[in-house]
C-alpha cells in the first residue's frame, strides 16, 4: 500500500519529540515518511471561511462545512455562503491503487461534475488552491531531497524539496516544504510551475486539539496573478464518529442541518 504525504499533519507530543530527535540525520524521504506516519484523528468536522482577494484588492467570502475521515483521504464539503454558491458541494475519495475520485455538485445546473485526473491543476472554486493542492501526495510517486535547515519567524524547520516523479501527473515542477522540527507540521510551502518559476507561496497555522496538531489556517498567494486565498477554520471537532457511508455522491445534494 502506498504511503501518502499531506500538508494536513497531526501528531501527539511523545511522537513529536521522538520523531524530531531522529530526523536530524534523516534524508528528505525519511522525514516525509515520519511525518506521514504520525497519528491523525479518526474523523474531523469543521466550519470554515474562505476569503479570495484579487489583484485590485476586491474580496469574496465563502462559508463551508466539511467532514473527513481516514487522514483526510475521504472528504465532503458543502458551501453555505454566499447565496449564489449555496448548495455547491465537493466530494473527494483518495485511492492507493487507482486515480482519486473528485466530484462537484452544481445545484444551479442540477449536475454532478466529475473532475478527471487531467484537471487536477484547475482552480477549486476560483481560489488559489487547485484540486491537486487538496489531495495527499503518495510518497512513492515523489522524489525528496533534504535542503539546508532554516528558521521561519523563530521556528526551526527542516526544508525538503519535493518533486513529482514520472508516476504522477502534476501541474508543478517541484515544491519546497518547511517543516517545524518540534511538531513536524508544515509551516510553509513554495510551489513552482513547470518552467521552474515560483507560482504559489503557502503559509500554514496549526492548532492542538486533544493529542493532534491540525491545520487551522492556510494562506495561499499566487505570486504570478497577485491573487490570494485565506482559509480559516472557525470551528473544529475531532473523533465524533462520522460514518463512512456519508462519503457518497448522493450526499452531495444534502446540505447538513
Amino acid at each position: 500500500m502506498d504511503k501518502k504525504y499531506s500538508v494536513h499533519f497531526r501528531t501527539n507530543t511523545l511522537a513529536i519529540f521522538f520523531s524530531a530527535s531522529l530526523a536530524y540525520g534523516q534524508t528528505g524521504r525519511e522525514i516525509a515518511i515520519m511525518v506521514d506516519e504520525l497519528p491523525s484523528p479518526i474523523d474531523l468536522s469543521n466550519e470554515s471561511t474562505m476569503v479570495l482577494t484579487n489583484s485590485k484588492g476586491k474580496s469574496r467570502t465563502n462559508k463551508m462545512i466539511s467532514k473527513s475521515v481516514d487522514g483526510n483521504k475521504k472528504q465532503i464539503t458543502w458551501f453555505i455562503e454566499p447565496r449564489d454558491d449555496r448548495g455547491v458541494a465537493f466530494l473527494k475519495i483518495e485511492h492507493d491503487d487507482k486515480d482519486d475520485e473528485m466530484r462537484m455538485w452544481l445545484p444551479d445546473f442540477k449536475k454532478i461534475r466529475r473532475i478527471s485526473s487531467k484537471r487536477r491543476g484547475d482552480s477549486f472554486m476560483a481560489s488559489d488552491l487547485s484540486y491537486e493542492d487538496l489531495a495527499s501526495r503518495e510518497i512513492d510517486k515523489y522524489i525528496y531531497k533534504r535542503k539546508d535547515d532554516a528558521n521561519i519567524d523563530g521556528v526551526d524547520c527542516f526544508v525538503v524539496e519535493v518533486r513529482p516523479s514520472d508516476k504522477v501527473d502534476s501541474s508543478y515542477l517541484k515544491h519546497l516544504s518547511w517543516i517545524n522540527k518540534s511538531t513536524l507540521s508544515v509551516v510553509k510551502e513554495e510551489s513552482y510551475d513547470k518552467r521552474g518559476e515560483l507560482l504559489k507561496v503557502k503559509n500554514f497555522t496549526h492548532k492542538k486539539i486533544k493529542d493532534y496538531y491540525i491545520m487551522s489556517e492556510i494562506y495561499v498567494e499566487n505570486v504570478q496573478k497577485n491573487h490570494s486565498t485565506k482559509l480559516t477554520i472557525d470551528k473544529m471537532e475531532v473523533d465524533l464518529g462520522v460514518k463512512a457511508s456519508l462519503f457518497q455522491e448522493k450526499n452531495l445534494k444534502r446540505l447538513p442541518r
